[in-house]
């Protein structure tokens, strides 16, 4: 029978006293086509995906050739993504950066920025670069207390970015004289693509026109707007002195039909035999923080961090999931293991129904227990953006005239 993972379970694991290493969640993915339907894996700079080799068992005779179609970082991005669409729900702390002052962002730039996702978590620029009723957010007292934090003093973390205690941070924008913290994550997870049919194959096709307008025609742009432009190389396309104009063919503006040649398409999705996630938590790392209290409590506090992330988990892909346009994959079969200290157990994975009670069980008893949670349960902090970020904002989005 498998075993449940309740308060008492998690507690016992993340006792200093424990020799429990952790858990390990493996799961059987399928893309919506069905078995051997192509997945687009991430693409980085190049043009190139993630390729790698692995062991596919300890007995396997050589390694086997794989991509990397989500990997760690984007995977952690994933999961707080999760969080903060939930965090209601969840409630968990939430700061936001309040951009709605910049009136003349261009539609698909967000309005709010949240904490949850803020690229560098507690050591971001932008809380840097904020302010908080008025004065610079690092200069508050809740400002001092988050920066400051460590891996051996990190209460303000748990009460306000408990993330950043299971996925990782460093403090590595305030000045190499000023604090330069680090914290590694505690949650591994990545989804990888065994025995790829192929990594070279190519998407082609033709950009149409219904027109099928001259691409060679030249036209005179403004490359900041592109609804400025007129045809040959005068000056039309200017409004000033100062705006930026240069020539181009008309199918660089988006008219003409234009073919995909070898240069500029992109890599196909790739056919795979199989397709895993490996999701693994490790107690040994938790068990490096500290709020500097009695044991009590920091026990309390990582097994709400470990409920905290079940909880990720199971919303961000205990169900059918999207990674990108070419990447909706479903689980087919999930494992949850526990990596006890004289064995493991497999364990109920739980549903969206069991790991919400669970984190609510475990965050009731980490209050009890004295976890400082001040911000959990709470409205969002609004911050607003130093002069100094909002003219950087406007330097790189400038107010465009109709």
């Amino acid at each position: 029978m498998a075993r449940n993972l309740d308060l008492d379970a998690l507690l016992h694991g993340c006792a200093e006293q424990s020799f429990d290493a952790g858990i390990r969640i493996d799961v059987e993915l399928e893309p919506l086509a069905g078995a051997g339907g192509p997945v687009k894996p991430a693409t980085y700079a190049g043009g190139t995906y993630q390729l790698d080799r692995r062991w596919a068992t300890p007995d396997t005779a050589e390694p086997t050739d794989v991509i990397v179609i989500d990997n760690v970082p984007s995977q952690a991005n994933r999961l707080e993504e999760a969080l903060r669409r939930h965090r209601a729900a969840i409630a968990i702390p939430e700061l936001v950066l309040d951009l709605s002052d910049l009136a003349h962002l261009p539609a698909h730039l967000p309005r709010q920025l949240s904490s949850l996702q803020f690229p560098h978590r507690n050591g971001d620029a932008y809380l840097r670069d904020a302010t908080l009723n008025g004065k610079d957010f690092i200069n508050t007292e809740l400002g001092k207390s988050i920066f400051a934090a460590t891996a051996e003093n990190c209460g303000a973390l748990v009460a306000w970015f408990p993330q950043a205690l299971l996925y990782g941070f460093w403090q590595s924008h305030l000045g190499k004289k000023r604090a330069n913290t680090k914290h590694a994550r505690a949650w591994v997870s990545e989804i990888i693509g065994w025995q790829p049919a192929s990594t070279e194959t190519r998407t082609f096709g033709v950009k149409g026109d219904p027109l099928n307008l001259s691409i060679e025609e030249t036209v005179s742009v403004n490359v900041d707007d592109q609804m400025k432009w007129d045809i040959g190389t005068g000056s039309k396309a200017s409004d000033s002195k100062n705006t930026k104009r240069k020539k181009e063919k008309l199918s660089n503006i988006g008219h003409g039909q234009v073919p995909f040649t070898d240069k500029d398409a992109a890599l196909a999705p790739v056919s795979f035999s199989r397709i895993t996630q490996r999701a693994t938590l490790s107690f040994a790392q938790l068990r490096r923080l500290s709020l500097g209290q009695e044991a009590d409590a920091d026990t309390a506090m990582r097994a709400l961090l470990v409920a905290l992330g079940l909880r990720a988990h199971q919303l961000a892909f205990g169900r059918g999931f999207f990674l990108r346009s070419g990447a909706a994959l479903r689980p087919r079969r999930t494992v949850l293991t526990w990596l006890g200290a004289d064995a493991d157990e497999e364990c109920e994975p739980g549903n969206a129904n069991n790991t919400q009670a669970l984190l609510e069980s475990v965050r009731s008893y980490a209050e009890s227990a004295g976890v400082p949670l001040h911000g959990w349960g709470q409205s969002p902090t609004i911050l607003l953006p130093k002069d100094n970020l909002k003219k950087a904002v406007s330097s790189t989005w400038p107010e465009l005239a109709d």
